[in-house]
């Protein structure tokens, strides 16, 4: 497993992160099998697990609590992220502050996040949607400070709203956010546009997130796919977006390598850049963490296959199920 620098926290982090999502809040997770897979990371060299309070109200920063506690020996960051107030993912434009993120809300966040974690201080704390619009409002940045000096949390980052990107540059400007957390994978490349170079010059830490956009680069979706209605992908993969994931993982097919997996092949495509410094897949079955793992190896794609891959850059905006 290869490390990176983590931005300007100097913390040295696993490439292969470890996305906690699905872990509570998709169909099918089995905790024994989550557990197995979890250890097998950790052992295989992965330290940075991302979880969030709303990943199953809290059960998911649990389970990351109880890993955290099979392994005294190891230092294992772990990232989670305060839910809006208002439970809307993503926030919209004109969003008030004191509806999503009141500064006594912040701290109670904070508190339950530790509780759950069982830990006496978060690593990286990360507000779960976000409005560049508050970057100049002073409650989030006193919460922040507080909570800092208390010694409760050493990092603050942001979740960036899927396929917004720059909704963050002001806000980064500030200071006081120390870490992006974006979509950045074969189909969503405009994070190179800039938000990377920003975090390249305030050495904010970067964390690549939707690494097989949602699956589609799994290159297991049919236009026939369908999920149960109690998971998340079934109010994202309407027919409009099923349709056209599967017709742009068809036409990455033919720009794959002899050898190599459409799912390797995304995840060298976002190691292939230094500006990211970590990816988190999900990895809910033993097989997963091997194959992913394996990814990091520190080897970069041949050049003329990463300038094929910039053709396959697929800019989206926002959408009604684009949560």
């Amino acid at each position: 497993m290869q490390n990176r620098r983590f931005g300007r926290s100097g913390w040295q982090i696993s490439e292969i992160g470890y996305g906690m999502w699905g872990l509570a809040g998709w169909t099918g997770s089995d905790r024994k099998e989550t557990d197995d897979s979890l250890n097998l990371a950790v052992e295989s060299g992965v330290n940075f697990f991302d979880t969030a309070w709303g990943y199953g109200e809290g059960l998911s920063e649990r389970i990351l609590g109880d890993l955290i506690r099979r392994y005294p020996d190891r230092k294992l960051y772990a990232a989670t992220k305060i839910p809006p107030k208002n439970r809307q993912w993503p926030s919209k434009p004109g969003s008030s502050l004191k509806d999503v993120f009141p500064a006594d809300y912040i701290v109670e966040y904070t508190e339950k996040s530790l509780q759950n974690l069982g830990t006496e201080r978060i690593d990286l704390l990360q507000f779960h949607v976000w409005e560049d619009s508050w970057a100049q409002e002073d409650e989030w940045k006193e919460a922040i400070q507080k909570l800092t000096q208390e010694g409760k949390v050493e990092r603050w980052g942001i979740s960036v709203n899927r396929w917004e990107p720059d909704n963050v540059l002001k806000t980064l400007e500030t200071g006081l956010i120390d870490a992006v957390q974006v979509i950045y994978n074969i189909f969503d490349q405009a994070p190179e546009d800039n938000l990377f170079p920003l975090c390249k010059k305030l050495d904010i830490g970067v964390i690549s997130r939707v690494p097989f956009d949602e699956g589609t680069l799994t290159g297991t979706l049919t236009k026939e796919t369908t999920f149960p209605a109690d998971d998340w992908r079934s109010t994202y993969f309407v027919p409009e977006n099923l349709n056209s994931s599967v017709d742009h993982a068809e036409a990455l097919k033919a720009d794959i390598p002899e050898g190599m997996t459409m799912p390797e092949l995304a995840l060298r495509f976002i190691l292939n850049n230094p500006d990211v410094h970590t990816t988190i897949p999900g990895m809910r079955k033993l097989p997963h963490v091997r194959s992913n793992v394996s990814a990091s190896d520190g080897k970069l794609l041949d050049p003329k296959l990463a300038e094929k891959l910039k053709q396959h850059r697929w800019d989206r905006s926002p959408t009604q199920w684009s949560q």
